[in-house]
């Protein structure tokens, strides 16, 4: 398989770097083209603005979405932003990797979606209709491809359990994995966490990194998250709202998942 790990750390010699390292080595061991785009080391511009698009009437204002599509569809996104591009089109798998800052994605990695994920690439696909709302969650640009994540957290595995403190890790990676992920169509498989890292000794990391080649191993194989597809019967169309028999008398990011 061809996989694009996208890295965002700002220390190579960090836990992060030292999974990197070990995870290029294990899927190139497994026979998989691995390319990786290090997001620091790349100098990754994070911030979407008007230098994305610099066909536009720069007199005109900034339209994110319409400047967007009409930059894709004539070519005229910046040269990173097309490479990322090329990279997503050979990949069979995406790992996004990085250290839960805030509960979120660090800035620059955010930014890689902002800017990567071009309306007309990974949104603003397919048709609308009485039955079909677009090609998202589940469907679009990457349905057929398969996304990770590799996450490391400070606290510790309770802390983001069911009643831990902090809130299940479940809802606090949703947006991720099924905003960013699932929506453009890839099949989410569950994500990989390191949790308490500031207390990681030798013998926890050389757990970590078996539990990590084994999931690495079964890249392909892996049941996804079971995600509900928008288009598949379960929502409403246009209101997208789940049908009222289904996860009955239940509300919050879970009813999205079936069973």
């Amino acid at each position: 398989m061809n996989v694009l790990l996208v890295f965002a750390h700002p220390e190579p010699r960090s836990l992060n770097g030292a999974l990197k390292d070990f995870a290029l080595q294990r899927l190139r061991a497994q026979g998989h083209q691995v390319e990786v785009s290090d997001l620091y080391a790349m100098g990754w511009k994070a911030v979407l603005d008007g230098a994305d698009f610099p066909a536009r009437d720069a007199h005109a204002p900034l339209d994110t979405v319409g400047d967007s599509l009409q930059a894709y569809q004539s070519g005229t996104l910046t040269a990173d932003v097309l490479a990322e591009h090329a990279k997503l089109r050979r990949a069979d798998v995406l790992i996004l990797q990085f250290p839960l800052w805030w509960f979120s994605l660090p800035a620059i990695l955010k930014g890689w979606i902002d800017r990567v994920w071009a309306c007309g690439f990974a949104y603003g696909v397919g048709e609308h209709s009485a039955t079909h709302w677009g090609d998202r969650y589940g469907e679009g640009t990457f349905r057929g491809k398969r996304a990770m994540l590799m996450v490391t957290a400070g606290g510790w595995e309770s802390h983001y359990a069911a009643r831990g403190v902090n809130g299940p890790i479940d809802d606090i990676l949703f947006p991720i994995q099924h905003g960013m992920l699932y929506y453009p169509g890839f099949a989410v498989l569950s994500p990989f966490v390191v949790y308490h890292t500031s207390r990681l000794d030798a013998a926890r990391f050389a757990q970590t990194t078996a539990t990590l080649g084994a999931r690495l191993d079964a890249l392909a194989s892996t049941p996804p998250i079971p995600f509900r597809p928008q288009n598949g019967g379960d929502y409403t169309i246009p209101a997208l709202a789940l049908r009222e028999d289904l996860a009955a008398g239940r509300s919050g990011f879970g009813v999205h998942v079936e069973g």
